[in-house]
């Protein structure tokens, strides 16, 4: 026999607690789901370097799809712009709260710390530079060049020789630990 509740005077606020209690589920349920989506691209390539990779030409689209947009479409500049600080931003706290740790871990503090601080100094920096310029100047297309020339030479640093290091570093044990890691925190703020 199934409970029935019926909000009125006399249910001394449980119907209302219910109510909410089932819309926050809903809610939680809608967020990991949204989630899920945002991380399937990493998550999906299987291996964290190839989803790395993944990440990399993403954003790249984005930056690409941000050059193709005009002075005369501010609104449309802000709205792009909005999701390549979100995908940079999952993408960072992948890379630096796992990878760079991970980097670190077996000895690699230089590489670490310097790709560290381009996420610091020139990306963020960068898409900070981006949300303060008038979306309508000319300086707004050229910090964008200046943006995608910094990621472009941190993605290859990364691509090209780091990341194949410490992939070869590790066993295949360790990588698809690693793979799970950073899934973990990738989907926490995704």
């Amino acid at each position: 026999m199934a409970t029935t509740y019926r909000v009125g005077s006399n249910d001394n606020g449980n119907g209302a607690l219910l109510a909410g209690a089932v819309g926050f589920g809903l809610g939680l349920a809608a967020s990991a789901g949204r989630k899920a989506a945002v991380q399937a691209i990493t998550a999906a390539a299987g291996d964290w370097f190839d989803g790395l990779k993944a990440e990399h030409k993403l954003a790249m689209g984005i930056i690409e799809t941000l050059e193709k947009t005009t002075e005369a479409e501010p609104k449309k500049r802000a709205m792009i712009l909005t999701s390549l600080e979100h995908a940079l931003g999952k993408h960072a706290v992948q890379e630096e709260d796992v990878i760079y740790c991970a980097l670190r871990a077996l000895g690699d503090v230089a590489d670490a710390d310097a790709l560290g601080h381009d996420h610091n100094a020139k990306v963020k920096q960068g898409l900070y530079d981006l949300e303060q310029i008038d979306k309508t100047s000319p300086a707004w297309a050229a910090r964008l060049q200046q943006l995608k020339a910094d990621i472009q030479a941190h993605v290859a640093e990364e691509e090209n020789v780091v990341f194949p290091r410490l992939r070869d570093k590790l066993s295949a044990d360790e990588n698809r630990k690693l793979t799970g890691r950073m899934n973990r925190e990738g989907f926490k703020v995704a």
